[in-house]
């Protein structure tokens, strides 16, 4: 069984929106027959989830793990793992909420490894996107605004981040399945493994968190 040609993921498929999701309408005969052709190894249906959820993996890795390296290389581990785990693949979840999971879980896994091995990182704005020379801080979209007031709005966009990344694992997950990525209570309960009061109480603690950090800005 081989895989289609999107496992090899590349910035530009990172630095664009993931396509929507399927009508709600129709969604359920549809993805029950997309399911289906991933299970019998479909390579042009695998390019399409690829296609479909990278840019939403990707982000999500990028704002919980803070280096842009990683979250590349933890997204190709999480497609990777997906082929591979897609005949076990039941559907009691959407595939999104599966493909979300699999990727804490790598992410979990490689940071489990990395505390042991290696010190953590920093991220800056200054720090450059992949093998390009563009810098993390350019690829906030900008609004044409004077030198002044661009110096104000990364320095804010710097200081979210930077808390954001402060907040303990637990919180930081879960609140940006829910205020970034969208994600409702109940699916980012399916996503963590862990019930919906945890999930509700995790986010409005990270909340909290944030604004005491925030307070100032």
């Amino acid at each position: 069984m081989t895989y289609g040609k999107s496992i090899a993921l590349n910035e530009n498929e990172f630095s664009g929106n993931a396509l929507a999701e399927t009508n709600p309408a129709v969604r359920s005969e549809a993805e029950v027959q997309f399911v289906e052709k991933l299970r019998a190894g479909d390579a042009q249906a695998f390019d399409q989830l690829v296609t479909r959820y990278s840019g939403d993996i990707y982000g999500f890795l990028f704002r919980t793990i803070k280096d842009p390296e990683e979250a590349k290389d933890i997204t190709q581990e999480t497609f990777i793992r997906a082929f591979k785990a897609m005949p076990k693949f039941r559907g009691e979840a959407s595939v999104k909420t599966w493909l979300f999971r699999i990727a804490i879980n790598q992410s979990r896994n490689r940071f489990r490894w990395w505390k042991v091995r290696k010190r953590d990182k920093t991220l800056s704005l200054d720090h450059t996107v992949g093998a390009s020379e563009r810098q993390l801080g350019d690829t906030i979209a900008s609004e044409s605004l004077n030198p002044e007031d661009e110096a104000i709005r990364k320095e804010r966009a710097m200081a979210l981040h930077t808390a954001i990344a402060g907040l303990p694992e637990h919180y930081r997950e879960a609140l940006v399945l829910c205020d970034i990525q969208g994600f409702a209570y109940e699916e980012i309960a399916s996503i963590l493994e862990i019930n919906l009061g945890t999930v509700k109480s995790r986010i409005s603690r990270g909340r909290d968190e944030l604004r005491k950090t925030l307070k100032d800005i």
